[in-house]
């Protein structure tokens, strides 16, 4: 006697939905080929950044690290990867942000100060320079200082610095006006 198989069960066919179209869309997100290729073309661009508004070179790459893991694990919201390197640059400095405030709220609770570290190379003018800027920026407002370090060290247009920093345009202009004449002031002090 032959053996007879039973014929498989039709499937009930899916009507594509509207709700299906938004899910592809929101799966599609920011793809880990263009976000490789991001880290390839901007990671110096997102340290440099780090490290005008932190003053640790590990701290830096720990954050913009930190920045590119975020942005990767939440890559499907992203949907326009054109955002991508805004997304990065918020990232970047709302982490520093956090490393700063970590930092003030260790060296409040240390009991002894730490002393003062003698710079290893204090004979180039070139440093002497480079240390009264960066202790300037570092008297500077935190608005003042980040406006300044968008605008002019990213290289960020004002719109592009509101829109980073989540602030008008009016107040962009004014933290950096008033940023620049608080470092004239500054530089200008004898040391």
């Amino acid at each position: 006697m032959p053996v007879i198989a039973p014929m498989p069960a039709a499937r009930p066919t899916r009507i594509p939905s509207q709700r299906d179209g938004a899910e592809e869309a929101a799966a599609a997100g920011t793809t880990v080929d263009h976000l490789t290729e991001t880290y390839r073309a901007h990671y110096r661009s997102l340290l440099g950044l780090a490290a005008l508004l932190l003053d640790d070179t590990a701290s830096c790459e720990d954050v913009v690290q930190e920045a590119f893991i975020r942005v990767h694990s939440a890559r499907k919201r992203v949907r326009d990867p054109e955002k991508t390197l805004a997304y990065l640059r918020q990232t970047v400095v709302n982490l520093s942000r956090s490393a700063l405030r970590r930092r003030i709220l260790g060296l409040k609770l240390l009991s002894k100060p730490m002393p003062d570290m003698a710079s290893a190379e204090e004979g180039a003018y070139d440093q002497l320079e480079r240390d009264s800027l960066i202790k300037a920026m570092k008297g500077l407002q935190r608005r003042q200082r980040e406006v300044l370090v968008l605008r002019y060290f990213a290289d960020m247009t004002e719109a592009q610095v509101a829109d980073t920093l989540g602030i008008s345009l009016g107040s962009v202009k004014a933290y950096g006006s008033r940023g620049i004449a608080a470092l004239r002031i500054a530089m200008e002090e004898p040391v």
